[in-house]
C-alpha cells in the first residue's frame, strides 16, 4: 500500500511538472496564430518562419555555439577542480567545495550583477568571449559533481602503482585516471552545454546585440509580440533537452557498467 502511494505521488508531481511542457509543445504545430485551445489545425508554418527569420536563426546559431564553446571550457576547469577535490582532506575541502559550487547556490541574479560588474573594466560585455566566460563558470560546478560521483568509484591504490612504475601525475592522471572517469567527465559536459543553451539572465546583463541566445530572443520576443514562432523555439529546446538526458543517461549507465566490471 505504501509503495503504491508512493508511486502515484510520483506520477502526480512528474505530470505537475510536465504540464506546462505538453501544453506549449502542440501550439507550436497550430495552424493558427494565437495561443488558443482547441487547435484549429495543424500546421508547420511556425517552424518554417523559424528556420527562414534572420531573427531567430542566429540565436540559435549562438545558443549552440556559445555553449560549446562553454561547455568546454567549464569541463576543463572543472575536471581538475573535482581532482583535486577529492585528493583533498579536512576543513580546506569544505571551503573549497563550497566556493566552486557557489554558483549553483547563489541566485542568478546575483551572478549575473557580479559578473557585469567584473566584465565590465576588462572589456568583455557584449562580448562572445564574456559570456562563454560567464556560462561556463554556471556550468563548472555541475561537471565537478558529476566527475565527483565517478571519482567515488575509482581506486587511487593505481595511481600509487603507477607513481611506482615511473609515472608522474600528470602522466598517471591522463593514462590511468581520466580513461576510468571520461564518461563522468562527459555527462558533466553535457550538463554544461544544457545550463548554456537554458540560461537567459546572465544574458540579459552580459550580452549584447550580436550576442544574443536562444532564450533571450524567446525572452524578447514575448515582451514585443507574441508570435507562435516563440513555441516553435521552445519545443526545439525541449527537444534539445531530452536529447542531452538521454545522452547524460546513457553515459551514467556506461560509467556504472564501468565500475561494476
Amino acid at each position: 500500500m505504501g509503495r503504491a502511494v508512493l508511486w502515484a505521488a510520483g506520477v502526480l508531481v512528474a505530470l505537475f511538472l510536465l504540464a506546462p511542457i505538453v501544453a506549449i509543445v502542440p501550439l507550436s504545430f497550430s495552424a493558427g496564430s494565437f495561443l488558443f485551445y482547441p487547435l484549429p489545425g495543424l500546421s508547420l508554418r511556425w517552424y518554417q518562419d523559424f528556420f527562414g527569420s534572420d531573427f531567430w536563426l542566429p540565436a540559435l546559431w549562438n545558443s549552440l555555439g556559445i555553449g560549446a564553446a562553454a561547455a568546454a571550457l567549464a569541463t576543463v576547469l572543472g575536471t581538475p577542480a573535482a581532482f583535486g577535490l577529492w585528493r583533498a582532506k579536512g576543513a580546506f575541502r569544505a571551503v573549497a567545495m563550497g566556493v566552486v559550487l557557489a554558483p549553483m547556490v547563489v541566485p542568478v541574479i546575483v551572478v549575473a550583477v557580479a559578473l557585469l560588474l567584473a566584465f565590465g573594466p576588462l572589456g568583455l560585455v557584449a562580448t562572445h568571449t564574456g559570456l562563454v566566460v560567464a556560462h561556463a563558470a554556471l556550468g563548472a560546478p555541475f561537471v565537478v559533481v558529476t566527475v565527483l560521483a565517478s571519482l567515488e568509484g575509482f581506486d587511487p591504490v593505481q595511481l600509487r602503482a603507477a607513481a611506482a612504475c615511473g609515472a608522474g601525475p600528470l602522466r598517471a592522471f591522463f593514462r590511468v585516471c581520466l580513461p576510468q572517469i571520461a564518461p563522468g567527465v562527459a555527462a558533466g559536459a553535457v550538463f554544461a552545454f544544457a545550463t548554456s543553451l537554458d540560461e537567459v539572465v546572465v544574458a540579459l546583463f552580459v550580452a549584447g546585440p550580436a550576442q544574443r541566445t536562444l532564450p533571450r530572443q524567446m525572452f524578447s520576443g514575448l515582451n514585443d509580440q507574441i508570435s507562435l514562432t516563440t513555441t516553435a523555439a521552445a519545443a526545439m529546446l525541449v527537444a534539445f533537452s531530452v536529447l542531452l538526458l538521454l545522452a547524460v543517461s546513457w553515459l551514467q549507465s556506461r560509467s556504472r557498467r564501468r565500475a561494476s566490471g
